[in-house]
Order: structure tokens, then C-alpha cells, then sequence
């Protein structure tokens, strides 16, 4: 008979995760995030047992969280008593991550109060709510920044990934527990391919965003960018390919089933692999982790999408990401990073200057990610002190 104590078991919801999403960004959120707090419970002496809690996936778990338990959210389910009501009073905290940026009016009303009433949900039935890292807002109008000022100040601690989203916090709920620390997704496991750099030939990633993409091809542009994404994609695609010396990897992160979707990625890199037939066209990835292990091996990237630059800095390649909102400039410049198509002051040609000197710099850009994952890993010790104040608190309930 094993003579090792017993760990009291803690029941933590991990709200607005995903088990299974083909944003490969949410799904880093949710991977690392486990792995951070698993590390916190075990530290403290506790079995930790989680269950994600968000919406309906539509593919299965990834390998990395099989066998998870999950509870997905609907509109049904908000209003029966014995739905998501019970599923967050059932456990003994909630870690509330909001898909990393959607606690804000820019997705609209729904996915809003989707995220605002389930948080109500712990406040008002007294679960120990902690809301992870994650841009905050923005809310524009009064009613979204009322209702989100009630929620944040009703919860343990609003941990933010970047200092723009704490300046806003403070401006919008003054009375929340602010805590500044940087994107779980930095802690994302994966098989490094570092080996692989260096070769005969540079290894050029790009990240093509099918949401950029097809915003510039429509005209729609909603997220004001000055530069034309779909042109300096293809121009930089173009320029890639006439160097003898270089391979082009088109590197999808958000993926649909049957590659089907405004937003996602896969369809766009099949097209623009029958466009560009010389590029290498990566395959899409089973998970989040399988993804990162990929870029790994890159000698740069240029990228649309903030995880798959987070992926890449992280693991030490040298990346240039093209921005869309401030969550890439909040979190970029934090960390001392100034190579980024901002959103607003650079034209096409300008960018794709950029963009090629930034290749030339590769080295530089790479040296200067393995400085900010300094910072990185001390950003993180601000939310692993917040994460053992609510389990212990969960604990003793």
C-alpha cells in the first residue's frame, strides 16, 4: 500500500477555453493555461480536476487535452437552472480567460453577454472568480462599459496580458484588482525544431490570416488598417520566391472544417498555394502545440495571427507580426519588441520595405525575443501569485 498522501482534490472551471477549437490561438490559450495552474496546484498540494467550459466545438480535443472534461454553452443552457447555472456552481473556483480578447463590444452584443452573464453567473452564486490574462475592452458605448465594470469589479482579480488593457481597466472599473502580466500562451509546450534552422536554403514562414485577407480583398477594411494586407502578402510571397536560396511555408492557425469560413485560414493558403505553386503549403495542425513545434523550425516569420507570433517568439524565431487591433501593440512593445506593421501610419510599400529589412535583421529579431522572454517569465510570476491566492481560497471552502 502506497504510503503518499492523498491530494484533496480542487474543482476549477476554466471559462470561455476551448477543448477543441480551430482557432489554434484559443486552443494555446487553453493548453498553457492548464499547464500553468496544474503547476500552481500541485504546488500548493492540490489535485486539480478541471473542466472547460465554453462554447461548442467543432472538432475533437486536442491530443494534449483528451479525456478533459468539458461543458459547452449555448443560449438554452444560460437560462436552465440546471445548465450553465449549475455547471459553474458545481465548482469550487472559475478561471476566466474570455478566448483571450472577446470581453469587448467589438464582436458584438451576443458574444458579449454571453461572456458578461456567465461570469455573473460565479459572482452571484459566490464561486471565486479569477479572470486569466487577457485583453480587456475595448467598450465604447455605456451600456457594455457599465455591465463589464460590475462584472470586473465583482471578481477576485482582472489579470491583463499587456499595460494598454490595465490603463483601460483602471479607466473602466477603478475598483477591480488589476494585475498586469503577459499571455499564458507563452508557456505552450512543444517540440522544438531549432535544428532545423540554418540550412541551405532560409526558411521563410508566412502566417496568411484568411481574416485580413479577405477584409482587403472586400473593401471592408473594418479593422482600419493602412496597409493593403492581401497586396503586400502576395508581394512579399513574390519576393520570396525569386531567391534561389529560400523556402516559402504557408503556416495556417485558424482552420474550419472543410476549410470553410470568413475568418479562417486553410482555404486562403490553398489558394494561394495554386496561385504561388513554388510555396510550401504546412498542413494543418492537429493542435496548437503541433503548430508552434512547426514554426520552430523557421528562420522568420511574418504573421497575422498574434498566437502564431507568439508561438514564434517564444520559441526564438525571429517574427514580425502584422497588427489589427492594439493587443498586438500592448503586448509587443511591453516586451521591448519593436518590429510590427502597426495598424495605423505604414503604406504598402513602406511595410514591405519592412518587411525585407527585417529578413536581413533576422538575427537581431530573434536575439531581441530571447531578452523579452526575460520579462515574459517574469510577467508570469504576477499570475501564478494571483492563481495561489484563489485556489487557496478555493481550497479552504
Amino acid at each position: 500500500m502506497s504510503n503518499e498522501a492523498v491530494k484533496p482534490p480542487i474543482r476549477i472551471g476554466l471559462l470561455w477555453h476551448s477543448a477543441g477549437s480551430t482557432n489554434l490561438g484559443v486552443g494555446a490559450l487553453t493548453i498553457a493555461n492548464m499547464k500553468l495552474v496544474q503547476g500552481v496546484a500541485d504546488e500548493l498540494g492540490l489535485d486539480a480536476q478541471f473542466q472547460v467550459i465554453g462554447m461548442r466545438d467543432n472538432r475533437v480535443s486536442y491530443a494534449a487535452l483528451k479525456g478533459t472534461d468539458a461543458y459547452a454553452i449555448d443560449s438554452l443552457s444560460l437560462i436552465n437552472p440546471a445548465g450553465s447555472w449549475k455547471a459553474i456552481r458545481s465548482r469550487d473556483c472559475v478561471i476566466d480567460i474570455g478566448g483571450g480578447d472577446s470581453f469587448a463590444d467589438i464582436y458584438g452584443l451576443k458574444r458579449f453577454l454571453f461572456l458578461w452573464l456567465t461570469k455573473m453567473m460565479a459572482i452571484w452564486q459566490g464561486v471565486p472568480l479569477l479572470m486569466a490574462p487577457q485583453t480587456i475592452g475595448p467598450f465604447r458605448k455605456f451600456l457594455y462599459r457599465t455591465l463589464a465594470r460590475v462584472a470586473m469589479e465583482g471578481t477576485r482579480a482582472v489579470v491583463v496580458r499587456d499595460s494598454v488593457s490595465l490603463t483601460f481597466l483602471k479607466e473602466v472599473a477603478p475598483k477591480a484588482h488589476g494585475v498586469l502580466s503577459v499571455d499564458v500562451a507563452f508557456n505552450l509546450p512543444y517540440e522544438s525544431h531549432a535544428a532545423e534552422r540554418g540550412g541551405k536554403k532560409t526558411r521563410i514562414g508566412i502566417n496568411v490570416s484568411g481574416l485580413l485577407f479577405n477584409e482587403a480583398e472586400s473593401g471592408n477594411n473594418r479593422f482600419g488598417l493602412d496597409v493593403d494586407y492581401a497586396v503586400l502578402s502576395r508581394r512579399f510571397i513574390r519576393a520570396m520566391l525569386d531567391r534561389p536560396d529560400t523556402e516559402v511555408h504557408l503556416i495556417v492557425h485558424v482552420q474550419s472544417a472543410g476549410g470553410k469560413g470568413w475568418d479562417e485560414d486553410s482555404s486562403l493558403a490553398d489558394s494561394l498555394k495554386a496561385e504561388f505553386p513554388d510555396v510550401i503549403r504546412a498542413p494543418n495542425f492537429e493542435g496548437p502545440s503541433e503548430a508552434k513545434s512547426y514554426i520552430s523550425g523557421l528562420d522568420f516569420l511574418v504573421a497575422g495571427r498574434m498566437h502564431a507570433c507568439i508561438a514564434a517568439f517564444s520559441a526564438g524565431v525571429a517574427v514580425v507580426p502584422i497588427a489589427y487591433s492594439r493587443k498586438f501593440s500592448g503586448l509587443f512593445e511591453m516586451l521591448d519588441y519593436p518590429w510590427m506593421v502597426p495598424v495605423k501610419g505604414v503604406g504598402d510599400d513602406e511595410a514591405f520595405a519592412m518587411l525585407m529589412g527585417c529578413l536581413e535583421r533576422r538575427d537581431e529579431l530573434a536575439n531581441t525575443a530571447s531578452v523579452g522572454m526575460t520579462k515574459v517569465r517574469a510577467l508570469q510570476e504576477a499570475y501564478r501569485d494571483e492563481l495561489r491566492k484563489l485556489l487557496t481560497e478555493a481550497a479552504a471552502r
